[in-house]
């Protein structure tokens, strides 16, 4: 999974980027957010399908554990074999801000000359309405990434629990055999990921065509 978390990034990264540098790099901007779709789709599916530690019901927990491991998070007496209670439920709020930023995306338009490519299903007036949730959950996401880089600093300067390397090498230290996965079913990912795409290719390619003249 770490190389979806850093084509996770990489997608992020870019679509900010093109949307910084100008209409002329929208096409690029929407080659992004497609990527961002399908990668955020295909790990949602992965919390139901995928192997333990990444599956959501075996990560997420109530407000009783997340309570007991905060008490104890200076002192470091909690550790989990995965996502950590805190850690969880931010990896589930980031899925669902990207979720939101990316479909949002496919109905929105920039007031100028650039729609998304689904535009044609709805009114202008929607479509104005989207664009700017488009536009409010990126400011939202912003602060969840922000919030998600200082906790994995505060893991390494306070707790001095390392978190940046396992999501370069996808394995933490002292994990209990029991709770070792057999395999990462690496291939079950990738077919997941292809079928949302080609997915998402099709409904593209079957949306009537839009333009800002029918405003």
């Amino acid at each position: 999974m770490r190389v979806f978390h850093w084509l996770l990034v990489l997608a992020v990264l870019g679509s900010y980027i093109t949307h910084r540098l100008g209409l002329s790099w929208f096409k690029y901007h929407l080659w992004c957010g497609y990527a961002v779709l399908v990668l955020v789709t295909a790990r949602i599916l992965w919390g139901f399908l995928g192997t333990r530690h990444a599956r959501f019901d075996v990560f997420l927990r109530g407000p009783g554990t997340m309570w007991r491991y905060l008490s104890s998070w200076k002192s470091g007496t909690l550790h989990a074999v995965g996502h950590n209670p805190l850690g969880a439920w931010m990896v589930v709020l980031l899925l669902l801000l990207l979720l939101g930023q990316a479909l949002t995306g496919l109905f929105a338009n920039d007031q100028i000359s650039n729609t998304g490519p689904l535009f044609g299903y709805i009114s202008g007036r929607t479509s104005d309405e989207l664009s700017s949730w488009h536009h409010w959950i990126f400011n939202v996401l912003l602060g969840a990434i922000a919030l998600h880089v200082l906790a994995v600093l505060a893991y390494r300067l306070v707790r001095r629990e390392d978190l940046i390397t396992p999501m370069f090498t996808g394995r933490k230290r002292e994990v209990p055999a029991a709770e070792e996965i057999e395999g990462s079913r690496s291939w079950l990912f990738a077919l997941i990921l292809l079928i949302v795409a080609l997915a998402l290719a099709l409904i593209i390619a079957r949306a009537p065509e839009a333009s800002l003249s029918i405003f």
